[in-house]
């Protein structure tokens, strides 16, 4: 049986996810429809690619991932299937899968070019769901597109090295539903400039010297609970993607707040890591 993911910035009050599904349903009986996320920030393509690259490679190849972010084609930001590390993308060309891709080599990139296409103000529908209706049915990425070699790469995202490898300065790339604060720094990234040496981190105002493996590792149980960190204390770690993340132990954002309402950071923020 196919699986068909959705991940758009459609959200779920208006019609566009239901219309969606009941379109693929009414081309294939035989199919799973799976949700990744509705609520990437509208045209926010940085955040749409860090969903789907920490999220893709848990289904099993041959999945196919329709993505509703920025999906209006026009001359600059074409519409695009593309099969890599085994799964199939459909996309508009808005660089969420040369942000995707920046680790591994696509098989096939194809421009689509399906007969009759509907140039309507929902494209996703029109165009995406056609595409992967015929890839679900056995259909190849030669008979919906031809090939395609100008994949849009978003360079401002990556960290970028100064001082001599001194110091990386690095962007906030995703905040979650915490509130916690994802950077576009890698794991292997750090630690390829690190090299055993101490660090500061800066956000704003904000300096730390320790990252850690995960968020209970702030708490040191050897000492009375009156003299631990926990709960409303700030860390750094390295999360399950591998990236830098700053956040609040057991945050609330809707209470409480996180690290990105407590430390005054947004999307595209700089944070800074800084060797000593």
């Amino acid at each position: 049986m196919a699986i068909i993911t959705l991940t758009t910035d459609f959200g779920v009050k208006d019609h566009f996810v239901g219309a969606l599904k009941g379109t693929i349903y009414r081309e294939l009986e035989d199919v799973r429809i799976v949700d990744i996320s509705h609520d990437v920030s509208p045209f926010n393509i940085q955040e749409c690619a860090y969903i789907l690259e920490n999220s893709y490679n848990s289904f099993p190849e041959g999945t196919i991932h329709i993505v509703g972010v920025d999906s209006e084609p026009t001359p600059e930001n074409q519409h695009i299937a593309v099969l890599v590390d085994g799964h199939y993308f459909i996309t508009a060309n808005n660089g969420v899968i040369g942000l995707i891709t920046s680790a591994k080599n696509p098989e096939k990139v194809v421009h689509l070019n399906i007969p009759n296409p509907t140039h309507g103000s929902f494209p996703v529908m029109d165009v995406f769901v056609q595409v992967a209706c015929h890839i679900a049915r056995g259909g190849t990425l030669e008979v919906v597109g031809r090939p395609f070699n100008e994949l849009k790469e978003l360079r401002d995202f990556t960290p970028t090295v100064v001082d001599n490898g001194n110091r990386i300065i690095g962007n906030v790339i995703y905040i979650d539903n915490y509130g916690n604060v994802v950077t576009n720094i890698h794991k292997n990234f750090f630690e390829a400039y690190r090299k055993g040496r101490s660090f500061e981190l800066s956000a704003r105002s904000t300096k730390v010297h320790h990252i850690h493996n995960k968020y209970s590792d702030i708490i040191n149980f050897e000492l009375d609970k009156g003299q631990r960190k926990g709960a409303g204390d700030l860390l750094a770690l390295f999360n399950s993607a591998n990236y830098i993340e700053l956040a609040i132990y057991k945050s609330d954002l809707k209470t409480v707040g996180g690290a990105s309402t407590l430390l005054g950071l947004d999307y595209r923020d700089t944070i800074t890591v800084s060797f000593t």
